[in-house]
């Protein structure tokens, strides 16, 4: 990260509260969540293993150690209340945007309003942290220049959206000011319980802002909303850039208690007991209605809150502080070239029987020296990337063969070992052995349950470019081929934007089998 990079004010948006009581509660607290720590992480999905301790202080006192950041309460007053007079307050300031204070019994008068007018304060407390940062001389700021992040939990994501994409809600002005944008755990598809989007009547504790029906008119998607499928994830790019865009994605349901384990039990599995896995993540879209590239994305296996909750952990905070400030951007795609089936399954194929089988593509990316992943994807958690035997054999369209698997940043301060100038991850992919089926029928011949097609880690070490017109120097290995012992280079193919497309092949032994390659689209970050 240069040195000399600006650091814009965090504004933190949180999530959905229920009852009153948690209005309530959400008024009581003056960083409405963003301050919980925690000490325990779950290192499998197996609940009956205790968890281990791994202390994470919480995002405010990680932004504060690590880059300086600050709040702004004075006095016993926040952004809105206090007069700053030409005091002003520092660029890297932690603001929480207090939404719900005049929904609350304590505030306010208990009554809720609509996400809309949650969206428009949004754009007006945007337009007064300018204020108060562009005021203070040491900044150096001037309007024109102004930036800030917007960072949400859950429903706060929504609030997000609508502010950027409903041109009723919040000015320009204000949308211009806006950076980056990182969500946690938003239901940005809308809920559904048990396989059902809640109903749009459901108007008891505001429900109903998580239909789709109702979502597409709060967040101005009404030319996009249409067809067999309705969606409402989309990102219109012409609202907000797609690639500014990241969505951290929960795939623990075991450990959300909110009622009692009720939602967990309808939101079922493939979620993080309240949002699935499949409805929190967002695509940008072009005006065409073409789909012009996913947001940035990368999956934890934590939980929606709670102790074990997706806010408060080492995870996501990773992934916001290399989103925000880091060096490296690197898109991880999987791609498909061919597969070979058991003999007695082709011979089915060829005497034209009905034959399926469900191929999951998992993958995990982990830093050089760092107990954590940055993205985890594994069968058992429900959150790998899905493809059928027809999509493989007979491609409809190039996402059926192209597969999408995350977003990892990286960042030169965070080297283990400040001598290297390299920045050095593990990727590790996983093809596990499908169910065939055959006449709708399991066909158990040869079949080992939990077995895999392909796996192994590939270690990946980029050397960035020290300016535009300097080229990266990325070697690779496989960790079966004994490390970086065998490490060989890549010739990077220079795409469009100051991209480079690394690619590295790979191919089962024996059949059934996969082949591919890993696609690698890297590009400088926070470079402009």
């Amino acid at each position: 990260m240069s040195e000399d990079m600006p650091m814009w004010p965090i504004i933190y948006v949180r999530g959905y509260a229920m009852t009153q009581s948690e209005i309530n509660e959400t008024t009581a607290d003056p960083f409405c969540g963003f301050n919980l720590g925690s000490t325990v992480y779950r290192a499998t999905p197996d609940k009956k293993r205790p968890p281990k301790k791994f202390v994470f202080e919480s995002p405010v006192v990680r932004l504060g150690t690590d880059f300086g950041y600050s709040d702004v309460y004075d006095n016993g007053l926040d952004i809105v209340d206090a007069d700053w007079g030409d005091k002003g307050i520092p660029a890297k300031s932690i603001v929480i945007y207090r939404y719900y204070d005049s929904a609350s019994e304590l505030l306010g008068d208990g009554k809720t309003p609509p996400i809309e007018e949650f969206a428009n304060g949004l754009g007006q407390l945007i337009l007064r942290v300018r204020e108060v940062v562009c005021a203070e001389p040491k900044n150096k700021v001037k309007k024109a220049d102004f930036r800030c992040y917007l960072v949400a939990h859950s429903m706060g994501g929504l609030v997000c959206r609508t502010f950027l994409q409903n041109p009723n809600c919040g000015s320009d002005e204000a949308r211009r000011c806006v950076d980056k944008v990182f969500t946690y755990a938003t239901p940005h598809n809308g809920i559904d319980m048990a396989g059902i989007n809640v109903p749009s009547w459901l108007t008891a504790n505001d429900i109903a802002n998580f239909n789709r029906d109702r979502m597409a008119k709060y967040l101005g998607l009404a030319k996009f909303y249409k067809g067999a499928d309705p969606r409402v994830d989309w990102l219109p790019e012409k609202s907000f850039p797609s690639g500014r865009f990241f969505c951290m994605i929960g795939t623990n349901r075991s450990d959300y208690e909110a009622g009692m384990g009720v939602s967990r039990s309808f939101a079922g599995h493939g979620s993080d007991g309240l949002v699935r896995i499949e409805n929190a993540s967002v695509w940008g879209i072009n005006d065409k209605g073409d789909v012009s590239a996913p947001c940035a994305t990368a999956y934890t296996y934590r939980s929606h809150s709670g102790y074990f909750g997706i806010v408060n952990s080492e995870e996501s905070y990773q992934n916001l502080v290399r989103f925000l400030f880091g060096d490296v951007r690197v898109d991880l795609w999987l791609d498909v070239a061919g597969i070979s089936l058991p003999a007695d399954i082709q011979k089915a194929i060829d005497k034209k029987q009905e034959v399926n089988a469900l191929y999951q593509f998992e993958m995990l990316a982990s830093p050089r020296g760092k107990r954590w992943y940055l993205t985890r994807r594994v069968a058992e958690e429900d959150s790998v990337a899905c493809r059928t035997l027809p999509q493989l054999l007979s491609p409809k369209k190039d996402s059926d063969r192209s597969i999408y698997l995350s977003t990892v940043f990286l960042a030169s301060r965070w080297r283990v070992n400040p001598q290297r100038s390299s920045l050095a991850y593990s990727v590790t992919v996983g093809v596990r052995v499908p169910d065939y089926e055959v006449e709708g029928r399991f066909w158990g011949s040869q079949h080992y349950e939990g077995g895999y097609l392909f796996r192994d880690a590939a270690i990946v070490e980029l050397v960035p470019p020290k300016d535009e017109e300097g080229e990266w120097k990325v070697v690779h290995a496989w960790q079966s081929d004994a490390g970086a012992q065998k490490s060989a280079p890549l010739d990077p193919k220079t795409l469009k934007g100051g991209k480079v497309e690394l690619t590295v092949p790979f191919e089962s032994k024996g059949t059934p089998g996969v082949s591919g390659r890993l696609r690698f689209v890297v590009s400088p970050w926070n470079r402009d």
